[in-house]
């Protein structure tokens, strides 16, 4: 080492920074990507009639719904207005994908517990919104 020239220690330093460098960049890529894949955005409950639930994909096979939430208009005697809230369902979740097929076949109004995450993945889903819970009315 006493005998390295200034090239060579300056190349075995600037070697050490870009290794330290790309090592802290890709635990920074991770600790994001891990953020944005597990992290909830928004939390909540829809009610509403499930129209749909189908499984999409010709890569990753999805779970995919559609609720119409049958909201009313301010005014009295206003048509209801046909507006409806589409999510996605995690593969795991058998039994939720199994609640939600019953209720969409019996046409019945219920709760839909949700999280909505920061980002999409095709392998997760198409939408943001993750029905973790059927709440059936009584």
């Amino acid at each position: 080492m006493e005998n390295e020239s200034f090239g060579q220690k300056a190349k075995r330093k600037t070697t050490s920074f870009l290794k330290k460098t790309l090592v802290v960049l890709v635990i920074i890529g991770i600790a994001i990507f891990a953020f944005l894949y597990w992290a909830t955005y928004e939390s909540g409950i829809m009610a509403g009639k499930v129209l749909r639930i189908t499984e999409k994909g010709l890569i990753f096979k999805t779970y995919e719904g559609k609720l119409n939430l049958e909201t009313f208009g301010a005014l009295k005697g206003a048509s209801p207005i046909a507006e409806s809230f589409d999510f996605s369902v995690e593969s795991n979740e058998a039994d939720v994908i199994k609640a939600l097929q019953d209720v969409a076949l019996s046409g019945e109004r219920v709760n839909l517990h949700f999280r909505k995450r920061y980002a999409q993945f095709p392998w997760r889903g198409e939408t943001k919104y993750f029905i973790t819970q059927v709440e059936r009315m009584k």
